[in-house]
């Protein structure tokens, strides 16, 4: 597998990973608390404990959260360098005012309002 097919395949796992809003959920834990074993981050969840180790390989899979034992547990840490490559290379392109400018135009043709 080549350089450039291996960096696609790994930004596709983290659209994938980002695609899920349990999965955005568990990053948006792990970004206000980092260090939680499976067990802290099943406390907040509405889901069963499989179902947040799958969501948790993903995410792992994907690069965006790394882990490290500590004896018997196993730390969760966010890792926000997937999310920063993303933005170098798919968003930063953009400047913000252009950005600004065309998400109020679209406001103001769909006749919403926005916060």
């Amino acid at each position: 597998m080549s350089m450039l097919e291996r960096e696609m395949n790994d930004t596709g796992l983290v659209f994938k990973a980002l695609a899920d809003p349990s999965r955005r959920r568990l990053l948006d834990m792990l970004n206000a608390h980092d260090a939680q074993t499976l067990t802290d981050l099943c406390e907040h969840l509405e889901m069963t404990r499989q179902a947040v180790t799958q969501h948790l390989n993903l995410l792992e899979a994907a690069q965006l959260v790394a882990t490290r034992r500590r004896g018997r547990e196993k730390l969760h840490f966010l890792n926000p360098v997937p999310l920063q490559e993303i933005y170098d290379r798919w968003i930063s392109k953009f400047e913000r005012s252009r950005l600004k400018a065309l998400r109020d135009l679209k406001r103001r043709l769909e006749g919403t309002s926005g916060g």
